[in-house]
């Protein structure tokens, strides 16, 4: 059994309420998703940024 199964219905709206999920910024989704990142390219055998 969980504990949220014990409580009352007012303390598990409070809880609910209390516990918010972080919302992330529009860069932050970018860097995480690596848009940002340099690309690479193999040219005549050495490795170049583009």
């Amino acid at each position: 059994m969980k504990i949220m199964d014990h409580l009352a219905p007012k303390q598990i709206d409070n809880i609910k309420k209390q516990v918010k999920k972080p919302k992330l910024k529009e860069w932050e989704i970018k860097e995480l998703m690596g848009t940002n990142r340099d690309t690479y390219k193999r040219v005549n055998g050495a490795v170049r940024r583009r």
